[in-house]
C-alpha cells in the first residue's frame, strides 16, 4: 500500500511539473517596430537575426510560461542603409559594445479565464540597461501540424516602450516644433513556435 501511495504521489508531482518546450521559428516570425518620424508619419523596422525558447504548461496554456528571447542588435533593418548605420552607432544601439537585446518573462497571465490572450510582463535588456515591460500577447486558438510533422503555435505580441529609458536618446529638434524621431516605440511581433521533439 505504501508503495502504491508513493507511486501515485510521484505521478502527481511529475504531472504538476510537466511542461511543453518550444523553439522560435525565425523563418516564420517577425520582430518589428515603428516610430513616428518628423511628427507626421511612421517609419518601420525589424530585427533579422533572433532566437528564443518558451516553456508552457501545455500545448495551448501559456499561463506563467518561461520565455527567453534575444536579438542581434546589428541585424536591425529599416530598408535604408544609411539610417541603419546610424541606428547601429553609439547614438542609438551602439552594437559593438552591446551586441544583444534580450527579453526574459516574469509573468504571463490570461486576460480572461480559458482564453488565449495574455498580459505578458518581463524585462528587456538593451544597450546595457534593463527595464520592466508589459505586452499584450494574443495566442492562436489551437496548435497545428505542418506537412513535416512539426507542432506549431503562434502569438501576436504588441507593446510600447520609451527608447530614452534604454539610453537611445539621440534626436533632432524641428524648426516648426517637435522632434525628428518619437521617443515612443511601438513593438509588433509575430511569433511562430515549433514544439520541441
Amino acid at each position: 500500500m505504501k508503495k502504491l501511495v508513493l507511486s501515485i504521489a510521484s505521478v502527481l508531482v511529475l504531472s504538476a511539473n510537466a511542461q511543453t518546450n518550444w523553439k522560435l521559428d525565425a523563418s516564420h516570425s517577425k520582430l518589428g517596430f515603428s516610430v513616428t518620424h518628423m511628427m507626421v508619419s511612421e517609419t518601420e523596422g525589424k530585427f533579422k537575426i533572433y532566437e528564443g525558447t518558451v516553456s508552457s504548461k501545455t500545448d495551448v496554456d501559456f499561463t506563467d510560461a518561461t520565455i527567453n528571447f534575444s536579438a542581434d542588435a546589428a541585424s536591425i533593418n529599416t530598408e535604408d542603409e544609411k539610417r541603419d548605420g546610424h541606428l547601429k552607432s553609439a547614438d542609438f544601439f551602439d552594437v559593438e559594445k552591446f551586441p544583444k537585446i534580450t527579453f526574459k518573462s516574469t509573468s504571463m497571465k490570461p486576460v480572461m479565464k480559458g482564453k488565449t490572450t495574455y498580459n505578458l510582463e518581463g524585462e528587456i535588456t538593451m544597450k546595457g540597461v534593463t527595464k520592466k515591460v508589459k505586452f499584450l500577447a494574443i495566442g492562436a486558438s489551437k496548435t497545428v501540424k505542418d506537412p513535416y510533422g512539426n507542432t506549431k503555435y503562434g502569438f501576436k505580441v504588441t507593446g510600447v516602450i520609451n527608447r530614452k529609458d534604454f539610453g537611445l536618446s539621440w534626436n533632432a529638434a524641428l524648426e516648426a516644433g517637435g522632434v525628428a524621431v518619437s521617443e515612443e516605440v511601438k513593438l509588433d511581433f509575430n511569433i511562430e513556435l515549433n514544439k520541441a521533439q
